[in-house]
């Protein structure tokens, strides 16, 4: 008997704390939170086009923005190039490209022959330094090495 006593009062506070009018609108407000989240995730990924693109067998060679509402593409279709014109209403084929454009490897950041940006020079001079931090012979021996080449 004595335990069914205690019991009581909680379960009463348990139903009591659902029909709280400041229970249920902490409720709604943490519902209406967690969907301006999705809606806002759902903007931002279709802003900055996030989506998953093409295949291996399409890609996007190049691009250029030439109006508001305008584009020029080269998409690479297995082995050949087209030129297409892209506006908000209409998508043309301008042309088949009779010479392939180089496209940047993904992972190596840039076609071959190219010159190295600003961002690949200070790549390469921070792996330089943290290699040179790491294990400090690196340095030594180039300069070693350096020397007999001279």
């Amino acid at each position: 008997m004595l335990p069914l006593l205690f019991s009581q009062p909680a379960l009463a506070q348990s139903t009591q704390s659902i029909t709280n009018p400041t229970s249920v609108l902490s409720i709604f407000l943490s519902l209406l939170v967690v969907v301006g989240v999705i809606f806002a995730l759902a903007y931002v990924m279709r802003r900055f086009n996030v989506t998953a693109m093409g295949s291996n067998q399409m890609k996007v060679a190049a691009s250029m923005v030439v109006g508001t509402k305008e584009k020029i593409m080269v998409i690479q279709v297995g082995d050949e190039q087209h030129l297409i014109g892209i506006t908000s209403h209409n998508i043309s084929h301008l042309s088949k490209l009779d010479k392939n454009l180089d496209i940047p490897v993904k992972g190596l950041g840039r076609t071959s022959g190219e010159k190295p940006n600003g961002a690949d020079a200070f790549k390469q001079k921070l792996v330089e330094a943290m290699a040179g931090k790491l294990n400090p012979n690196i340095e030594k021996n180039d300069t070693k090495e350096g020397t007999k080449d001279a």
